[in-house]
């Protein structure tokens, strides 16, 4: 499995686990800050993770090919 497809897995994951908090844990305090906020950040951090990747995995190779025929010579 590629770097990218990881990613892309660890995104998605932050995500569903940060709207799981945001939705589930109304009402539920912690000494520093509440779980819902948590889940808020989770969310936005795991979007974000998915945003960049799926913009690397989309743009990113055009680059890659050319460097690779720059280095074969053709």
């Amino acid at each position: 499995m590629s770097a990218n497809v990881k990613s892309l897995f660890i995104g998605a994951g932050m995500l569903i686990v940060g709207l799981v908090l945001r939705f589930t844990t109304e009402g539920v305090e912690t000494p520093v800050v509440t779980l819902t906020k948590v889940g808020l950040v989770l969310a936005i951090l795991g979007a974000a993770e998915l945003v960049i990747t799926g913009a690397w995995m989309l743009f990113g190779s055009k680059d890659k090919d050319k460097e690779k025929d720059q280095v074969e010579g053709h």
